[in-house]
């Protein structure tokens, strides 16, 4: 008796794996792009360390494509900020904002570093918004900065 309960509840999960339900994962096309995108809090530092730093950032939602790029332009001299790092992510079509972060090797212990940062999508056209020019230190080795609530 039980083998034939077995049988038949493997045969009816079998069938529903194979047959077509609602609950099928769809790819949706990419929602339109906002016509504005603003920051709403940031840029900052959110951790450094003497090699490293995580800048953060929240924005509105910029739309588009779900694949985006979080993009930091940086250097020691505020008049040329001539480095860049970009960090992918995914948008979340369900909220209205969007949190972008950027980690950043082969920094220098305890220099000064100036930045500013600004997102866009996969096919590389700018989200529209660009941030103001920002700064932080590094730490001296062995050291590191956590300036940024890690929860929300």
């Amino acid at each position: 008796m039980y083998r034939v309960l077995a049988k038949l509840a493997i045969a009816g999960a079998a069938g529903s794996l194979l047959s077509p339900s609602p609950t099928v994962a769809q790819v949706l096309p990419p929602i339109s792009k906002a016509g504005h995108v603003e920051f709403i809090k940031g840029p900052e530092l959110e951790f450094a360390r003497e090699d490293l730093a995580i800048i953060r950032w929240t924005s509105t939602n910029p739309g588009g494509d779900d694949q985006h790029f979080a993009v930091i332009h940086y250097g020691t001299d505020p008049k040329d900020l001539n480095q860049t790092a970009k960090s992918p992510m995914r948008l979340n079509r369900g909220h209205p904002e969007t949190i972008f972060r950027v980690r950043v090797d082969g920094m220098r212990p305890q220099t000064t570093y100036y930045y500013w940062v600004t997102s866009m999508g996969a096919d590389g056209v700018s989200d529209g918004v660009q941030s103001a020019v920002s700064q932080f230190t590094t730490p001296a080795p062995g050291e590191q900065i956590v300036a940024y609530p890690q929860a929300e």
